[in-house]
Order: structure tokens, then sequence, then C-alpha cells
């Protein structure tokens, strides 16, 4: 008997330890996910793009985007998805162009409303499947330096304003996690000689790039308080100050999200394309007279073949899968001028000059404005109120031109002068110092800052008059 009880507790103590044995090693199938019909659906999706990379431009209808567009469907390796406003304008250029259908595809994005960021997003994220954008290039700009007074986006924004920076901003948001599971993800900000300030293009010509305190984003930035600096409308000022926050934000991003995500965050300056339908709402005579200039007296001029490749080269080159840095072509920006420009058709050797090639590219030098550390923060934290942009969790990262001084003096006292105008025409009276207060409730002094910028709108009462400008 006291055998068989023996035998019986050991059997009991055995079969246990047997089957907590046998369910330890069957732990590992815990981790096994079963894909669900939605997932076999995303990965039939991403077959279709094979080994191609995702590319997505904003503005690929005209301009750098279209060239930019050209360049990487001469490379197999790449499926471009054109994010646009105008799909029949798309349509007909892809047609007239040649672009490969298999490659290309057209979605429609209008930076100038949030809406319609939200929406191209959510329809891009059903494309793509299971795969992994793999670059975001931000393209698309407006240019509306000839009135006097701001347009509005539905949103209640300056255009400029939103299709420029906060559109962009807010797509960056929304497609970086769809970045995850890339080798090689980058995102490109389309920055501007114009928006770094130690140059002469964005230095030595009124009006310079300037956001000072930032108050009038901090202030929501919404009809009539156009500009992010809170200051009276000035068309011309206003693209370039998008100019400067994009490059900054391009910063910003690098700092919060390259270690933590491998994404490579740059931004870039291909030249001045003085013919692109950027400048269509310049007077005739500057379209004119602006590329002869830009290419024989400056060297600056490039044309949009060739700033497509410069654009294309930081979207393909190993080379530029560094992070945290503003990419320029050539060397400075006004060697050999002279009577042998007349023979070389313009193309020079300098800093967003023609004729570089593709081993031109450099890193160029950022200016004091666009390294602000202290501004560069305000800027996001506005940015993303104004927008309600929300981010992936960010882990801490863990040339001067010489010609500078010498051109455009004239210019840059006059450019002072009409700038301490601009800002003391938007300070004047009691409602300033409610303004600069900044113990005061933030909506009190938004109010007061747009009653001040409403007495200085020069939106003309005509209707006619207001027709035509807004056909322009």
């Amino acid at each position: 008997m006291k055998s068989v009880l023996h035998s019986t507790a050991h059997a009991c103590l055995v079969v246990p330890l047997l089957v907590l044995d046998s369910a330890q090693g069957y732990s590992w199938m815990a981790g096994i996910k079963i894909p669900t019909p939605l997932d076999l659906g995303k990965v039939a999706t991403g077959m279709k793009f094979g080994d191609k990379k995702l590319v997505v431009i904003t503005g690929t209808s005209s301009g750098l985007g279209k060239a930019t567009t050209k360049a990487l469907l001469q490379n197999e390796g790449y499926h471009v998805i054109g994010a646009v406003r105008d799909l029949e304008k798309m349509r007909v250029v892809a047609e007239v162009e040649g672009f490969d259908k298999d490659r290309f595809t057209a979605m429609h994005l209008d930076l100038a409303s949030f809406a319609s960021v939200n929406k191209f997003v959510e329809e891009l994220n059903a494309f793509r499947g299971d795969r992994a954008i793999d670059r975001l290039a931000c393209n698309a700009a407006v240019y509306q330096p000839t009135l006097d007074y701001p347009k509005w986006t539905k949103d209640g924004h300056e255009q400029q304003l939103q299709i420029n920076y906060l559109g962009h901003f807010l797509l960056t948001s929304k497609i970086i996690p769809m970045m995850e599971g890339s080798s090689d993800a980058r995102v490109v900000m389309i920055g501007s000689v114009t928006g770094n300030d130690n140059t002469v293009g964005g230095g030595g010509v009124y009006p310079i790039a300037d956001l000072k305190d930032l108050e009038g984003l901090e202030l929501g930035c919404k009809n009539p308080i156009a500009m992010m600096d809170g200051y009276n409308f000035n068309g011309a000022k206003m693209y370039k100050d998008t100019k400067l926050a994009l490059m900054m934000t391009s910063n910003m991003l690098h700092e919060r999200f390259h270690r933590s995500t491998g994404i490579a965050f740059s931004s870039i300056y291909p030249g001045c394309i003085a013919e692109s339908p950027l400048f269509r709402e310049k007077r005739p005579w500057f379209r004119k007279y602006f590329p002869i200039f830009m290419k024989y007296v400056t060297g600056g001029f490039v044309g949009e073949p060739e700033a497509g490749q410069r654009l294309f080269q930081v979207l393909h080159d190993p080379r530029c899968t560094k992070s945290g840095v503003y990419w320029s072509w050539n060397g400075g920006p006004r060697e050999g001028r002279g009577l042998e420009t007349l023979e070389k058709g313009g193309q020079i050797e300098g800093s967003g000059g023609a004729g570089g090639g593709w081993d031109s590219i450099f890193e160029n030098d950022q200016s004091d404005k666009v390294l602000n550390r202290d501004l560069m923060m305000k800027l996001w934290q506005s940015s993303n109120e104004v927008t309600g942009a929300e981010w992936p969790e960010a882990y801490q990262p863990k040339s001067p031109c010489p010609t500078l001084k010498v051109v455009g003096a004239a210019t840059s006292f006059l450019g002072v002068l009409e700038e301490q105008a601009r800002m003391k025409a938007s300070r004047e009276g009691e409602g300033a110092a409610i303004v600069a207060n900044r113990s005061l409730p933030r909506e009190e002094r938004r109010k007061q800052l747009e009653t001040m910028l409403s007495a200085l709108d020069k939106t003309p009462t005509d209707l006619q008059q207001l027709k035509q400008d807004f056909l322009r």
C-alpha cells in the first residue's frame, strides 16, 4: 500500500512538471500574430510596387516638382506619388511629359485645406498597403509678392503661409509614421536662399526673412493676422518667412526624430529657377528680365531640368542620407563672372548657380536665424497648436557669403527703413501696449492685434477690383 501511495505521489509530481515543461516549450507561439484579412489585404496591395521605393512629392504638375518627377521616373527604382491640387492638369502634364503610368500615381491634395491634407493621408495610407513611404519632398509653393493685402484660405490663414508651410507641417507629421520599416527614409524641405540671410539673395535683398518673436503665429495667425511676426502684411516677406520656417522645421525634425526613426531630414536650395511658374504673379517686366539678370549678372540662374536633377540627387544619392543638412551646389555665388559667361550661356561655378554637376553638392552653412534654437522651439509649439499636428514620441538626440558686405548696401539701408515703417504702422496707439504685455490673457492680446491690423487692411472695397486681383 505504501509503495502504491509513493508511486501515486510521484506521478502527481511528474505530470504537472511535464505539463509545465510543455507549456514553456510552446511559449514562443504566444508571440505569433495571426494575420487578419485586413493584414493580408495590405500585403497584397503593397506587392504591386515590387521592390520600388515609394516617393511622395507635392506640386508635381509644374516647375521643380515636375522636373524632379521626370528624373525619378528615369530610374526604375521608384514609384512617384504626385500630390496635386488640380488632377486634370496633372493628367495632361503626365501625358505630355510621358510619365510612366505604372510608376506614377496622381492623388488630390490641396495644401490650403487641413481637411484635404487629412483626406490625402487616408487615401495614401490605403494606397501604400503594407509598404513604407521611403521619401517625402515638401515642394509645392505659391508666391504672391505684388498684392497689398493677403488672400485667405478656408481655414482662415494667409495663403502662402498655409500652402507653403502649415500644410506641409501637418502633412509631414502624418507621413512620418508611414515611413516605419523603410531602410532609407528621407524627408526633404525645399528651402530657399531667401530664407537664409547669410547669403546675397537672403541678406542683401529687401524684405529680409525674419520671424521676429513669432507673435502672430503664437496668437493663431488667423484673419486678419496674416504674418507670423504679427506685423502688417507684406507678400514678398511672407514667402521668405515660410521658407525660413521650413528650414527651421527640418532642423527640429532632425533633432527630435532622426535618432529614433533613422529618417534623414534635410533642406535644399536647388538654385533660382527664374523661369519657374512660381513667379507667375510677378509683373510682366519682372518675368521678362529677371531670368536674364540671374543668368548673366548674378549667376544664380538654374533651369528646371537641372534643378530637378538636384532634388532628385538629394532623394537618391547615398551621400544624402546624412540628416540635419542644408544641401546646396557649387561654391561661391559670383565666381567666373565676366565676358566668358556670355560664351557659357550664363553657366558658372557658384552656390545655386548652374553648371556645377552631380559632384558639386555640398553642405551649406545655415544662418543664425535658421539655427536659433529658442525660436525653433517656439515655431514648433505654435505650429502644432495652429495645425493640430500630432507626432510620434520624440527621443532626445540622443557660406557666409564673402560678397554679402559689398552687395546691396543701398538696398539694405532702404530695406531697414521700409521694415521699420511697416512695424511702426502695426504698433501705433494704445493697443500696442496690450499686444506686447505677455502677462495679459492670450485672447485679449489676439483681439487687440486683430483690431489694429484690420485698420491697416488694404483689401479693395470695389468688388470688380477685388475680382481682378484674385484672377491674377
